[in-house]
Order: C-alpha cells, then structure tokens, then sequence
C-alpha cells in the first residue's frame, strides 16, 4: 500500500515557538512508518518556511525553551527555502534551492535558482499560537485544498480569541465565569472607566491576552494595585484583553475531545500546578507540577464535564481535535468552562495524549486516529459545488 505523505508543519512566529518543535518532534518519532512518510516543515520564528534537512529532535518543552533563552540568536535555517502553494495543484510545497550556476551562460560563482515541488497527502499543522493555531495557516490549506488536521479557519480563530470563544460559550449556554473584555483603543481613552468595571468582578482577576496560549503574558492579581500593571502586559502581547474573575478554591480540570462531527471524549484529567495557577513556567519548566489522570471526580461529575467538552467543541464548530479547560470550586462543586484549545500541545506527555493513553487510545494510534480525520473531512468538503454556473 503506498505511503501518505504528511506534511508536519511546527515552529512559528507566536510565543509558542519552542513547545510546538517539542510538539513536532513527538509526531516523528512515534509516526507509524509503514503507513505514513512524514516530512519536516519547519517556521522560523521570522516567519519563514523551510523545509528542513532533519526533523526535530525529541527533546522536552523544558530542553527547548532552555536553549532558545540561552542563545536566541538568528534562526539557523537547515533546510531549503520552501512556500506552500496557495491554490489546489499537485505539488502542494514549492521549494527553491539556490545554486551556483554551472551550464556555462554565467561564471561560476553566479547562483541560479532551482524550483522543485513536493505534493503532500496531508498537512498536520502542529502550530500553537498567532499565526498558527488561529485560523492564518488553516485558510492557507484551505486554498491550497489539501487535507489537515484539526478544526477550520472559523473554529480555529475563535478557539484563539477568548473573547470571542466566550461569546459563543455563552450562546451555547455553557457555564461561564464573570468577565470583561476591551481592546487596547478602549483601554487608553478611558482606563478610569475599565478599571470600575474591573472592580464589579471581585479579586482575585484573571487578566490575559485574548489571543495567546501557555499562559503567555497572564497574571492572577490579588490586589487593586496589582491591575494595571497586569493589563499593561497583556497588552504587550495582544491588544485584546480579557479579565476574568478567579474561582476561588479552584480545581483546573482537563478534558479532551476527539472527531468531527460525532465526537468523542477522553476520561477527564486534573492538572495541579507548582505554582499559585498553572502558567507558563509551572506548564514547561519547574518539576513540581503534576496531573491525576483520571481527575477524582463522582461518575455524574465525570459525565458532565464530558458533556460540556463536547457542547464547547460544536460551539465553535470545531473538528479533529480540541482540549477544553475547566475550573472547578472545591467548595461549592460548580463548574466552569474556561477555554478550549484547537492545538492543545501534543507531545507524549502533554495532557492531550496523556489524557486519551489512559482512555485507551495510545500515542501512534491518536496520530493515525487524527490523520484519518482530517482526510474524511476534507473528502466531504469535496462533495461541495464551487460554482453557481
């Protein structure tokens, strides 16, 4: 049986750069090989697109995030220039390789460019953050009409925006925590007025970038005083903000969701950070966080925290894959869902594998698993008319 050709695409221009190589390395070297040939399509952090000479190695998030603090010099590009073509063809990557020109028309120290193209099967876009995650990479293969894994454009920007997921959670009448949202605009013609309103929520707050994953540029403020100086860094990051205000108590409980139209969910899990909540540094680098899988839930808790995973999974139309995030008061038993993640990491022990290993669904399997949808999905897409003539 001939081999597909997946196309693995990682690295990035968002904050997330590092986890997603972590993330690609995972798919390399637990991809069935008999089935599949997967081929390395690296993102520098300036936003080009090679394709590299070498996949990336399996090191952990901890490992990558190290090195690149430690020399987070200009990306070193191993591998050919490379463009994904943006309409339907059979050479979905196009690469160009320069070379010394050598047929005699021009000296020698000249270079030519070679142009050669690779047709791909399926894309799986392990890409976590802005210009990735949010819908920018997904329009991308929609134009080229290639298979890929995960939701769409619109699931995909909305599962970004946590404003807007937010609202759709609401129109879906999921349980939400209080919260308030404002773009930078906003913020600088009337902080006075923001930071009131803020006031109405209670502390602690929760003050984040609306578009932005792995606790990047979030704060827990206790205090009053605390407030602005957290808002003035989300906004460094994003010039959308969302405040939400804190469960007091809380459990953070992790769900994760597998399919397209008819989806399924794994046991739920319960992560407890090392530190005061589960940010960036507590999910990559200190050693003290850990997760309890399955989470210590009553079976009607269970039930109903899988029912809320997949109700936010149609909320935003979302497809293949998503992990939906939970708080949960240890006094009261209430729960809340607090976001979904289009791209969750997905590294042997990220909370997404790890969650669906102990539901029974092992590592190769769930790349075989997700692979499998993307292509029934685009296949349906097939069915559509393109033209009204």
């Amino acid at each position: 049986m001939k081999k597909l050709r997946v196309g693995v695409i990682y690295g990035g221009r968002s904050g997330e750069h590092e986890v997603s190589v972590t993330s690609a390395a995972s798919i390399f070297k637990h991809i069935d090989r008999t089935r599949y040939e997967p081929v390395p399509i690296r993102i520098e952090k300036d936003g080009r697109w090679t394709l590299a000479d070498r996949p990336p190695a399996a090191l952990s998030a901890a490992e990558v995030i190290q090195q690149a603090r430690v020399s987070p010099a200009r990306p070193v590009r191993a591998g050919r220039e490379t463009l994904l073509a943006p309409y339907p063809s059979e050479d979905t990557m196009i690469t160009v390789e320069r070379r010394p020109s050598s047929d005699g028309t021009a000296p020698a120290d000249v270079e030519r460019a070679v142009v050669t193209g690779l047709g791909l099967d399926v894309v799986f876009p392990v890409l976590h953050g802005p210009y990735g995650e949010d819908g920018t990479v997904q329009g991308l293969l929609e134009l080229a009409n290639v298979p890929y894994v995960g939701p769409g454009v619109l699931a995909s920007s909305a599962g970004m925006d946590k404003a807007v997921m937010k609202v759709l959670f609401a129109g879906a009448g999921l349980p939400l925590v209080a919260w308030r949202g404002f773009v930078r605009a906003e913020w600088e013609r009337g902080r006075d007025r923001i930071v009131k309103d803020i006031g109405t929520l209670g502390l602690p707050v929760f003050v984040k970038p609306a578009n932005l994953g792995s606790s990047v540029g979030i704060s827990k403020v206790k205090t009053p005083a605390e407030l602005v100086p957290a808002i003035e860094l989300a906004l460094e990051y994003d010039r959308k903000v969302v405040v939400e205000a804190g469960v007091v108590n809380a459990r953070e409980i992790e769900c994760a969701v597998l399919g397209n139209d008819d989806p399924e969910t794994s046991l739920p899990g319960e992560i407890i950070p090392s530190r005061e909540f589960y940010d960036y540094e507590a999910k990559y680098l200190d050693e003290g966080s850990r997760s309890v899988i399955p989470a210590e839930l009553t079976a009607l808790q269970v039930t109903e925290v899988q029912r809320l995973s997949v109700a936010a999974f149609r909320s935003i139309d979302a497809a293949g894959l998503s992990r939906v995030d939970f708080l949960m008061s240890r006094d009261t038993g209430a729960i809340f869902v607090n976001e979904i993640n289009t791209m969750p990491g997905f590294t042997t022990i990220s909370m997404y594998a790890k969650l669906w290993e102990a539901s029974g669904v092992g590592y190769p399997a769930l790349v075989d698993r997700l692979i499998q949808l993307a292509q029934a999905r685009h296949s349906e897409k097939q069915r559509l008319r393109t033209s009204a003539v």
